[in-house]
Formats: structure tokens, C-alpha cells, sequence
């Protein structure tokens, strides 16, 4: 096999060094399947972008994570370039970035979401929006970055001068029970896993340091809830117009016994591919090796029509 493949890696965004360790490991396992490998370390430089793209590979494969590189502006600027790329395209990139949006958009479709609105941060100063505990995130970041869990007791959730991720603010209801992900393959779902950190909620931490969360496949719950899961998230897929590989979490409230419900938290349309990577250990638990999926998500690279 001679095709030759550009790894977009690393960016800018809160979500550098993961896409960096997500890139370096789908570089190698694209080496060792006999393509041709660059590696390229994004910067804010669209000119350099292009010109490291010259002469045009045959397919990019998009390791970026967080902003610029998951949310439509990469994938817009290969539209234009003719490059096919792995992942999904440049709109349903968008709208899965933005939690509103996706809020909007699935929940018109009567996908279930926990009870939340967009706040301004002044508000969030000012005092409680919602009856705690309450979760805040903000409206465009990837991998926990900035969620927060507001208890009966604690404090504000920031001050004036630790609220990096501009005026708006997501507030959603907590919802109790247990965190559970589905990773979609094409149209078919791959399966359920349950997290459970050891300590605190699944944050960036927890995410990308080993022995902080145990992975539980398939997760221990009712039957019901598994083909649930699993029909929302290849819905979700389609609705977004996600393509190649998604994920979608969701928090599954057992605390009235099972079965309970779910509720859909967001989709992630580039999900990590890091050692510690939901969607490798769910794709090597149905007997597809990293290296094949990696290989796969290259073979079905393609642009926007």
C-alpha cells in the first residue's frame, strides 16, 4: 500500500497534549499498515497548513481534538483543498461542538436531555440559576474541560477571573445514576461502556490518567437500557450527519431502580485515540484492533459534497 496519509495533530486548543498522543498513535498505526505517513503540528498559521499539504496527500486523517480542529474549521479548509478527510464533515462538526445546538437539534428530534439553558456568566456570579446541584460547562469545549458539578454547600463555581470560555455558560440539571458512552462505527454502535471514576466525576483527569476511572464493557444494566443506549447514539450519528466514528455520553439515572432513564449528554464526532481511548477498547471488544480501525477511518475519508 502506498497512499499517502497527513495526520493532523496537536492545534492550540485546551485539548493540545491528547490530540498530540491521539496523533502520534494513529501515525504509527498507519505506518505499520504500509501507508505513507506525515505528521503535521497544527498552528493558527492556515498558510503554513497548506503548504505543508503540498503536494496533497491522498486523505488526511484528523487526530485534532477542541476547538478549530473538531468544530468545522479544519474540516472547511480541506472542503476547499479537495483533501478527504477522516471524520465527520464541516456541519455536523459545528453543531456537535456547540452543547446548545446539539441540544436544539436532537432534542427537536425528541432525544432526551436534562433540563438546561444558556446563562450569561454574569448571572452565574450573581447567584444560583438553578435549584443544586446543577452542572456548568461551557458551551464549546471537549474533554470536561471547565465542567464543573455545583453541590448543596459549595461555593460559586468561579470568579470574575477564572472563566476563560467567554460569556456563556451551559446549565444543565445534574442527573444522578451512572455515566455510560456509546462509540458508533458507520451506522452500527459498538457498544456500552460504563465509567465510574474512582473519585469525583469523569473530568479531563480522570479521562487521560490511568487508574483514575475503571471501563466497564458491556456495562452492567438492564437489557433494555443497552439496546437504548445504543439506538440513541446511531441516531444521534445520523441526525448530526455525523460520519466514520462518534460518541455519544450519556448519564443513566438507576436510582429508583432499573430500568430508569437516559438522558444524552452530547456527541462527540472525533473522539480520543489514546491508550486510554472509549472507542478503541470498544471497537477491540467486538474484535476490530486499533491498527484496523484506524485503517478503516483513512478508507472511508472523504469531503463535503
Amino acid at each position: 500500500m502506498s497512499r499517502r496519509v497527513a495526520v493532523l495533530m496537536g492545534g492550540w486548543s485546551s485539548e493540545r497534549e491528547v490530540s498530540l498522543t491521539s496523533g502520534r498513535g494513529c501515525a504509527a498505526a498507519l505506518g505499520r499498515l504500509g501507508y505513507q505517513v506525515t505528521t503535521i503540528d497544527v498552528s493558527r498559521d492556515a498558510a503554513a497548513l497548506v503548504k505543508a499539504l503540498t503536494p496533497k496527500p491522498d486523505a488526511v486523517f484528523n487526530a485534532l481534538h477542541g476547538r478549530f480542529g473538531e468544530d468545522g474549521c479544519v474540516q472547511g479548509l480541506l472542503n476547499i483543498l479537495g483533501i478527504p478527510y477522516t471524520h465527520s464533515g464541516l456541519l455536523a462538526s459545528a453543531i456537535a461542538m456547540d452543547k446548545p445546538m446539539t441540544r436544539t437539534v436532537l432534542g427537536a428530534s425528541g432525544l432526551r436531555f436534562a433540563a438546561g439553558r444558556v446563562v450569561h456568566r454574569k448571572e452565574v456570579l450573581a447567584g444560583d440559576v438553578m435549584k443544586r446541584p446543577y452542572v456548568i460547562k461551557p458551551t464549546n469545549e471537549g474533554s470536561s474541560v471547565g465542567v464543573c458539578i455545583v453541590r448543596p454547600g459549595d461555593n460559586k463555581p468561579f470568579d470574575a477571573e477564572s472563566w476563560p470560555f467567554g460569556d456563556e455558560v451551559l446549565v444543565e440539571q445534574f442527573i444522578p445514576g451512572r455515566e455510560l458512552t456509546v462509540g458508533v462505527m458507520g451506522d452500527r454502535a459498538l457498544g456500552v461502556t460504563e465509567i465510574r471514576p474512582r473519585e469525583g466525576f469523569y473530568d479531563y483527569a480522570a479521562k487521560y490518567t490511568e487508574g483514575k476511572a475503571d471501563h466497564l464493557i458491556p456495562a452492567p444494566v438492564a437489557p433494555a437500557i443497552l439496546e437504548e443506549a445504543k439506538t440513541v447514539a446511531v441516531a444521534a450519528h445520523r441526525l448530526l450527519g455525523c460520519r466514520g466514528v462518534s460518541r455519544a455520553d450519556f448519564r443513566y439515572d438507576d436510582t429508583k431502580g432499573e430500568p430508569g432513564l437516559l438522558y444524552l449528554l452530547e456527541v462527540n464526532t472525533q473522539p480520543g485515540m489514546t491508550p486510554l481511548s472509549l472507542v478503541p477498547e470498544q471497537a477491540a471488544a467486538v474484535g476490530i484492533s486499533y491498527d484496523e480501525l484506524v485503517g478503516w477511518l483513512v478508507e472511508n475519508a472523504s469531503c463535503d459534497q
